[in-house]
């Protein structure tokens, strides 16, 4: 068994469940309308690739956040053994799915939710594994950080649900509920392991293979 192999194996004894939480339904509008779940990366749909990196890391749980081309979605990506949200109101904003994915965790015995976004494939499962070993209790709230600043993933443990549900406007997801909550928040440094680029433009294409 390797380190991180270890490493995940010991988070889920020590802690209840950390759902992995991938917000995917995006309509890719500077992609010329492209939806970003359907670019391919590695051979695959990109959403399929996000949602193995979310495993990989140690999520046994994983909520998918669907909205553009839904359909065509399920239809060729193998997200076998995902639970899919469907996000009607996706156009609103990343913020709309963002609480789409809590209420779909809501009343689970889910006690955080490991929080990340599809368009960007440079940060592995590396990355990932280090912000969900900063879960202790559903108060915890934990960051990926890239030379001290903050990114994705993010760590939401559930007692900040409701208050992130009610701050998540737009495209603004989680952004105001931490800055008001920057004191609480553990920041994981991840820049040497993850590459935190987003796929929001023609040009942004070439970091997919």
């Amino acid at each position: 068994m390797t380190d991180m192999e270890d490493e995940r194996e010991r988070t889920r004894r020590e802690h209840p469940p950390v759902a992995g939480l991938l917000l995917a339904a995006g309509g890719g509008r500077r992609l010329g309308g492209r939806p970003k779940a359907l670019l391919p990366h590695r051979g695959r749909p990109l959403v399929e690739y996000a949602a193995g990196v979310l495993r990989a890391a140690g999520c046994e749980r994983i909520h998918v956040v669907l909205g553009a081309r839904a359909a065509q979605v399920r239809e060729r990506a193998d997200l076998d053994g995902c639970v899919l949200v469907d996000n009607p109101d996706w156009a609103e904003g990343m913020g709309s799915s963002l609480r789409a994915g809590l209420a779909s965790l809501t009343g689970t015995d889910v006690r955080a939710a490991l929080v990340s976004l599809v368009d960007q494939p440079g940060i592995g499962p590396e990355a990932l594994a280090r912000v969900l070993a900063a879960h202790r209790d559903e108060r915890s709230l934990a960051s990926a950080a890239y030379d001290g600043v903050r990114g994705h993933p993010v760590l939401l443990g559930a007692a900040h649900w409701a208050g992130v549900a009610a701050s998540a406007t737009g495209d603004r997801g989680a952004r105001a509920y931490l800055k008001d909550h920057a004191d609480a928040i553990t920041l994981v440094e991840c820049g040497d392991v993850a590459r935190p680029y987003d796929i929001d433009t023609e040009a942004d294409l070439v970091h997919l293979e």
